[in-house]
C-alpha cells in the first residue's frame, strides 16, 4: 500500500471551521499494492467535507445502504456527518486522491462552482490536471511555506473550476523542461519510495548529472531527493501507525527499511517521538475527538 498525504498543522484530527469561509485540512493519495482490501467505515461521518477522486481502478461505495461501484474518472463528495462506508480491492490496483475541507461558506462556494450537492458522485472524467492540483495541495500542507493556507484555498478553487471545465472542454497544460523532469522524478519517488533508490542511477537514466539533478530538484521542491523520499516514508509510516495494528517491524518493512531499529531512530528524529509512542498519542487524541463530537 502506498500513502502520501499532508495535514494542516500536521494534525490528523479533523475539526469544523466556524469563522473562515474555507479551510483545507488535508490532501493526498493512496494506492493498493500488497493489501487485498482497504475498508473505511465512519457510521457518523466526519465533521468536515471530503472529495475523493478515483484516478485508477474502482471503489466500492455504499450510499443509502446500496453498494455502488465507482470507476476511475469519477469523484465522490461527502458532506459533514454523512455516513461513510466504502472499500477498495487490491486486485483493482485502485489509486485515489482526496481532500478534506471545512469552512462557514463551503456550501455556497460549491454551489457557485456548480458542484451538485444533492448526490454523491461527480462524473468528472480522468485528467492529469486533477492529480497535479491534489498533489500541489498536499505539498503545501507538507512544506508549510509562507502563505500556504491562502495558496491552498486558491488551489482548491482551481480544482472546482477544473472539475466544471473538464466536463465540456479539454485544456492542455504546458510546463518547462526542468519542471517536467522534476515532476517526473517526484512521480517516480512516490511510486517507488519503499525500494532501494539510487539518486545517481536515476539521474543517469534521465541523462543528467547527479549534482545538476539534485540542485534542480531542491529548487523545485525545497528539499533534496533523499530527504523527499524520507518524508514520504515517514508520512506513510504515520498513516500505517494510525490506521493499522501492524507491528513496528512490519511497518518498517512496508515503507522500505529492513532494520526496524534504524527505522525507529529515523522516525523519532523526524517526529520527536517513537513509532509506538506516536501510535498511542494519535489514538488517544482521536478517541477524545470522537467523544467530544
Amino acid at each position: 500500500m502506498y500513502v502520501n498525504s499532508g495535514y494542516l498543522f500536521h494534525s490528523r484530527v479533523p475539526f469544523k471551521e466556524k469563522k473562515k469561509p474555507l479551510r483545507i485540512l488535508s490532501a493526498g493519495t493512496y494506492q493498493l499494492y500488497t493489501r487485498p482490501l482497504l475498508p473505511t467505515w465512519r457510521p457518523k461521518g466526519r465533521v468536515d467535507w471530503q472529495i475523493i477522486y478515483i484516478a485508477a481502478g474502482e471503489g466500492h461505495f455504499f450510499f443509502d445502504g446500496k453498494e455502488v461501484i465507482v470507476p476511475a474518472g469519477n469523484m465522490v463528495l461527502y458532506q459533514p456527518k454523512q455516513q461513510q462506508k466504502y472499500h477498495y480491492l487490491g486486485k483493482d490496483r485502485t489509486q485515489v486522491w482526496f481532500v478534506h475541507f471545512t469552512g462557514r461558506e463551503v456550501r455556497s462556494i460549491l454551489r457557485h462552482s456548480e458542484i451538485p450537492l444533492d448526490g454523491y458522485i461527480l462524473h468528472t472524467g480522468i485528467s492529469r490536471e486533477y492529480e497535479d492540483l491534489f498533489r500541489r495541495m498536499r505539498d503545501e500542507l507538507v512544506k508549510c511555506s509562507w502563505g500556504y493556507e491562502e495558496m491552498l484555498v486558491c488551489l482548491f478553487r482551481e480544482l472546482l473550476l477544473t472539475i466544471h471545465r473538464r466536463m465540456t472542454e479539454s485544456i492542455p497544460r504546458i510546463s518547462g523542461f526542468i519542471q517536467d523532469e522534476m515532476t517526473r522524478a517526484r512521480y517516480y519517488f512516490e511510486e517507488h519510495y519503499n525500494e532501494d533508490i539510487s539518486i545517481e542511477q536515476y539521474a543517469a537514466s534521465r541523462s543528467m548529472s547527479t549534482s545538476w539533478f539534485s540542485r534542480s530538484f531542491r529548487s523545485a521542491t525545497g528539499t533534496s531527493p533523499m530527504q523527499y523520499i524520507l518524508q514520504i516514508r515517514i508520512r506513510n509510516a504515520q498513516t500505517l501507525l494510525e490506521t493499522t495494528d501492524d507491528s513496528i517491524s512490519n511497518i518498517a518493512s512496508i515503507v522500505g527499511y529492513d532494520n526496524p531499529l534504524y527505522f525507529s531512530r529515523l522516525f523519532s528524529r523526524a517526529k520527536g517521538v517513537s513509532p509506538t509512542g506516536y501510535r498511542k498519542i494519535y489514538r488517544e487524541k482521536f478517541l477524545t475527538e470522537i467523544d467530544n463530537g
